[in-house]
């Protein structure tokens, strides 16, 4: 008996240790209450009157003209604003977490170690710049998005694709010359870490997309169309059959989530529509009857303001660089085409092997007022990002609404020292004008105090 009792009083001792002081049921979410701000709400085209809004544990319960009363006993954090700017956390549509932050050589050929530190500093720096939220197409990235989950390191929610998956020869086929011919069940360096899969029929891609699903993709990247950083697929080679795209989007509806495809051209983009992709990343060159299309079927565009206006990792006059270039000349025509016939477009950055110019992702943000009104500008990058995050649908990691505020929704919040419709600039400079970040209803910067 008494060595059942002390095997039971172990087994407590070690359970309390598991769960916490934090597990017990009836402690009390923490609040805090955000007290005179005027509030973009992610899809109006201006500020609402002064308001205060009410955090509880991680969703935004009330929003209200008259003082917000809580309940005593409550822990709670007041933020005095003074008729600051509220807005939702600002969401990046196409992210690589994993390579931002190093060159490609460091990516291919340096330790993984390395590379998953650096990685989880360049997390935490997106976080800081107030990015709450990112959509990461293509990288190991299962292994940062889980510790940012567990509060190992601080970051953005992230809805991780894995490996991003390409032909051979494509754009995420990063082998040299003289690797090729490969041998029969040989594994690349990039497919070794979870960086890519290379898969040359229906088949062979339907096994890769059930790996990245079971591992916990929350959506498909495939690579259907030549690329910038790859060596050696012009930007006009159409990649992958129809045939070998609908295996996938199969795949990927099968558990209740979508594919979307790398691609520039028309002719890739329409074949990946007739395979059933709900997604188009890229498409600087497409032309107007494609875009129509785009239009008519409803299929998201996720747009990069691509433009020559910052440092390249790219060597002047290499194949990468001539690339680069030709890619950047259709900008101002895809962006004309996304209006033209009202496609859902997505924003993103897309920015590779540079922490310098990842520092610069708002920027890039506030540079879209080439084309758009800047209420429009904070919308796709708020609320219509976040339509398109959900079409993980149950795949999506983090249920609940994001990308607006309102009674309810996610609290993913930024207190702006300054009105962003106004002055879309405020955004280019976080550390200065972000009083407040916060992520999950967790407060990760207040400085308005």
């Amino acid at each position: 008996m008494k060595r059942c009792l002390m095997a039971a009083l172990a087994a407590l001792i070690i359970f309390s240790g598991i769960l916490g002081p934090n597990a017990q049921a009836d402690d009390a979410p923490s609040s805090v209450l955000f007290e005179n701000v005027r509030v973009f709400n992610g899809t109006s085209g201006r500020l609402s009157s002064p308001v205060n809004v009410l955090i509880v544990g991680n969703t935004i319960q009330s929003i209200s003209t008259l003082p917000i009363t809580v309940s005593s006993g409550t822990s709670l954090t007041r933020i005095q604003a003074g008729g600051r700017t509220l807005m939702p956390g600002l969401i990046d549509a196409h992210v690589h977490l994993m390579f931002s932050n190093v060159s490609q050589a460091v990516i291919l050929m340096g330790d993984i170690g390395y590379v998953n530190l650096a990685a989880g500093k360049a997390a935490h720096e997106m976080l800081m710049r107030g990015f709450t939220s990112v959509r990461d197409l293509g990288g190991p990235v299962f292994g940062l998005k889980r510790a940012i989950d567990e509060g190992i390191v601080a970051g953005p929610r992230v809805w991780p694709s894995g490996a991003f998956i390409s032909q051979t020869g494509g754009h995420g086929d990063f082998r040299l010359p003289t690797d090729i011919p490969s041998r029969p069940g040989d594994y690349t360096y990039g497919e070794r870490i979870g960086a890519t899969a290379i898969a040359d029929s229906p088949d062979a891609v339907r096994q890769r997309v059930r790996e990245q699903l079971m591992l916990g993709a929350s959506q498909i990247k495939l690579m259907a169309g030549g690329g910038v950083s790859s060596s050696f697929d012009p930007l006009d080679v159409t990649q992958y059959s129809t045939e070998e795209l609908r295996s996938p989007v199969e795949s990927a509806e099968n558990w209740g989530t979508y594919v979307t495809v790398h691609a520039y051209t028309p002719r890739a983009v329409k074949q990946a529509i007739e395979a059933g992709v709900k997604c188009i990343d890229h498409g600087q060159l497409l032309d107007d009857a494609t875009a129509r299309l785009m239009g008519e079927k409803g299929v998201w565009w996720s747009l990069q303001p691509f433009t020559d206006d910052h440092p390249s990792p790219f060597s002047e006059g290499s194949p990468n660089r001539i690339k680069q270039l030709q890619m950047f000349s259709g900008t101002d025509t895809a962006y004309a085409l996304a209006k033209k016939y009202k496609i859902k477009t997505a924003w993103g950055t897309d920015i590779l092997f540079s922490a310098e110019n990842a520092a610069g992702q708002g920027k890039m943000l506030s540079k879209m007022a080439q084309w758009y009104q800047p209420a429009e500008v904070l919308r796709m990058a708020t609320a219509d990002n976040a339509e398109l995050l959900a079409l993980s649908g149950l795949r999506s990691p983090y249920p609940g609404k994001l990308g607006i505020v309102q009674e309810g929704a996610m609290a993913d919040l930024l207190l702006v020292d300054g009105n962003p419709l106004e002055d879309l600039t405020l955004i280019d400079d976080p550390q200065r004008n972000f009083l407040v970040i916060m992520k999950n209803g967790k407060l990760y910067k207040n400085l308005a105090n």
